[in-house]
């Protein structure tokens, strides 16, 4: 069986993707103590991270001097949306409607039928 790469992060790679965003790009050291702020990690636990989201083409990478610059390939928002299309995917077949009806926490209402919206068109005014 062939693994796909997920268009969400898992926890740890989410947390060092959210370092890079917040500078932009930068090296490990650079990524490791912005990350220290909230989980103290070593040196090679998170050069071994960005070595992975190198992998998955979530980051790009290029030499300066001894050490790597890293720059993440997706910006914060296409991120947020990837996470609430496999929210929506997952969990509420698709629909925005459900989903929001839950987040009201109104119960779904008995035979309702919704309709799938696209989402580049209601999901940001909705939640974002």
């Amino acid at each position: 069986m062939s693994r796909t790469v997920r268009d969400v992060p898992p926890p740890l790679e989410l947390l060092c993707l959210r370092a890079l965003w917040s500078l932009g790009e930068g090296n490990v050291k650079a990524v490791q103590e912005l990350v220290a702020r909230s989980r103290p990690l070593a040196y090679t636990t998170i050069m071994t991270v960005l070595d992975r989201l190198v992998r998955k083409g979530m980051l790009v990478r290029r030499k300066v001097g001894r050490s790597f610059t890293y720059v993440p390939q997706a910006s914060l928002e296409e991120a947020r949306r990837n996470a609430l299309r496999e929210l929506l995917e997952g969990y509420f077949d698709g629909s925005e409607e459900a989903l929001v009806r839950f987040l009201q926490g109104r119960p779904e209402a008995a035979g309702a039928v919704t309709t799938r919206i696209e989402l580049s068109e209601r999901i940001d005014t909705v939640l974002l």
